[in-house]
């Protein structure tokens, strides 16, 4: 087992267990963005990961609690420059990660947690959670709003919580498509797991291609990512693993 700052990481069968474990309810801290984006880059480097799974330690009363008010005590324009900028280096380098990153999502997910769950490519979670962006209450801009725009949840929705504040239940976020799926809590990690694990199953080298075009894919028109697809797909066209499928697919009729 491996530490990066709050976060230790576990691996078995290509899938690796990232648990954020910082009491009592997982605010991140700038060393917590900093232990991200190391954790991140160590996944990114070992070739016996194809899925990183995104957990919480299950004693903790959030999934992730948003920001650590502490960060913010004092604080000046400059000294907010400089804690921006380690969380855009870290939250970036998360939603690029070449392997799919499923976020078991065991408790509330509250400011900088929205955007930690919106970074990931699949979200599992429980019933019971919530989802909020308080910033507003705090001096501050949630920044999850593009993202969330992205990936689907209604304009309206992104408004509620970003001008409310409110926290909004997971399955109100299940029904606008931001969750794949919710829940009871002791089924979280299973849940995440599984689907990890069928992934993990894939060949690496086209789950790598397949992010690569959907992270590339944000910043594009439609043609121009269809075009990016074409061309990653001529890259894959040789693997042997790419040919058997094809090979299993006419064998059985397909």
């Amino acid at each position: 087992m491996s530490a990066f700052g709050p976060f230790r990481l576990e691996v078995a069968d290509r899938v690796a267990v990232a648990t954020l474990d910082r009491p009592p309810v997982n605010a991140f801290d700038v060393a917590a963005y900093q232990g991200l984006t190391d954790l991140v880059d160590h996944v990114d480097g070992r070739e016996d990961i194809s899925v990183l799974v995104l957990a919480a330690d299950e004693s903790a009363r959030c999934w992730c609690g948003g920001a650590d008010l502490r960060d913010f005590r004092g604080m000046d324009a400059p000294r907010r420059k400089e804690r921006y900028e380690v969380v855009n280096a870290a939250i970036p380098r998360l939603q690029s990660l070449r392997a799919p990153v499923v976020a078991a999502i065991g408790g509330h997910a509250i400011g900088i947690g929205v955007l930690l769950a919106a970074a990931c490519d699949l979200r599992v979670a429980s019933v019971d959670a919530g989802f909020a962006c308080p910033e507003v209450d705090f001096g501050l801009i949630a920044g999850s709003s593009r993202l969330l725009n992205y990936l689907g949840v209604p304009e309206a929705q992104i408004r509620e919580m970003t001008y409310t504040g409110r926290r909004l239940p997971a399955a109100a976020l299940l029904a606008s498509g931001f969750l794949n799926a919710a829940v009871p809590r002791d089924q979280v990690l299973p849940r995440a797991l599984a689907l990890a694990a069928e992934i993990a199953a894939k060949s690496r080298a086209v789950l790598r291609a397949r992010k690569q075009a959907f992270v590339e894919h944000e910043t594009m028109g439609w043609l121009d990512a269809y075009r990016l697809a074409q061309g990653l797909s001529g890259q894959l066209v040789t693997l042997p693993e790419a040919r058997a499928g094809v090979e299993r697919a006419l064998g059985t009729g397909g």
